[in-house]
């Protein structure tokens, strides 16, 4: 089944950080992908996602406000199994 893409807009691209809104609607993903920094995610909207990543698959809640940082190099793709669409801030630290 395709999945329609997640919607992403870079707000800051400097020599220290990467900053990016990203925009889910429902069944919406990222698409496979990798980070080339560590990240910090700040969800905007409460979401229902699933991550997938080459270990397997983890079903995540996320709540406005409420942070999770991740390693460079892990390779995943996020998707929105819940029924209304969710939003996060993606910070990439340089």
């Amino acid at each position: 089944m395709k999945r329609v893409q997640a919607v992403s807009q870079v707000q800051i691209d400097d020599n220290q950080v990467i900053v990016t809104l990203w925009n889910f609607p429902p069944g919406s993903e990222t698409g496979w992908h990798r980070h080339a920094h560590d990240y910090v995610i700040v969800p905007v909207q409460d979401g229902h996602m699933l991550l997938e990543t080459p270990d397997g698959e983890k079903e995540v809640r996320l709540k406005a406000g409420e942070c999770y940082k991740r390693g460079e190099g892990v390779e995943h793709n996020v998707i929105n199994i819940g029924e209304g669409p969710f939003s996060f801030v993606e910070l990439e630290i340089k």
